[in-house]
């Protein structure tokens, strides 16, 4: 696999999956129906593509993500899954920005990489397969947002086609071994090349699937 490979495990690894089975994709919310994007509620700034102004340390860039509205009104532990079966190749536990970056194989031989960032609670150790009716995490809980700020009451969830970049080891965050793409598109081109409009991505996989 493209970045477990290098992880030396022993799980299973995606090829396996990816040979018995192709990629079905999912909404990484609990909803009715996780293959329609019209349950898909981003936030008010949360489109992918929208232009962001550039704030303290942070510089203007286009959104590279949707940032998904919690679906209910569950503020206790409404789940938050992958969105296809992968393995997990990153983790920060680390309070607003907890992220988990997920690998995927798709049944081509080609990778994807998907982000979940403002998850709380994550149930899925670095290395694990995980697969799309699993969560791996939860939204933040009303005490949570309390601590961190009611702006992370959403997830942001990232598609990247680009491999995300490695970091420099940080013993307080053992787990981050990756980083992506998200403070450095600045225009479309930019994010054309690392990321994928998630919208657009899930519709043409699930037609795909109909096929």
């Amino acid at each position: 696999m493209y970045f477990l490979m290098a992880l030396m495990l022993t799980l299973p690894t995606l090829a396996d999956v990816a040979s018995k089975e192709s990629t079905a994709w999912f909404l990484p919310i609990k909803v009715m129906n996780r293959q329609s994007v019209e349950h898909v509620r981003p936030t008010t700034i949360g489109e992918f593509g929208r232009p962001r102004q550039a704030r303290a340390g942070v510089p203007a860039h286009l959104h590279t993500a949707i940032d998904v509205m919690r679906p209910t009104d569950n503020y206790v532990d409404e789940p938050i899954f992958p969105a296809a079966v992968g393995g997990v190749i990153s983790m920060r536990t680390d309070g607003p920005f907890a992220q988990i970056i997920i690998e995927h194989q798709e049944s081509n031989g080609e990778f994807i990489w998907t982000i979940y960032e403002h998850i709380a609670e994550a149930r899925a150790g670095l290395g694990e397969i995980v697969n799309p009716q699993r969560a791996i995490g939860r939204f933040f809980n009303k005490s949570e947002l309390d601590k961190f700020g009611w702006q992370f009451d959403h997830l942001h969830f990232e598609i990247l086609k680009h491999p995300p970049r490695r970091v420099k080891p940080d013993p307080q965050l053992p787990l981050r071994l990756y980083s992506a793409y998200t403070l450095e598109c600045y225009d479309q081109d930019d994010l054309r090349k690392y990321y994928h409009d998630p919208r657009d991505f899930f519709e043409s996989r699930w037609q795909m699937q109909e096929r």
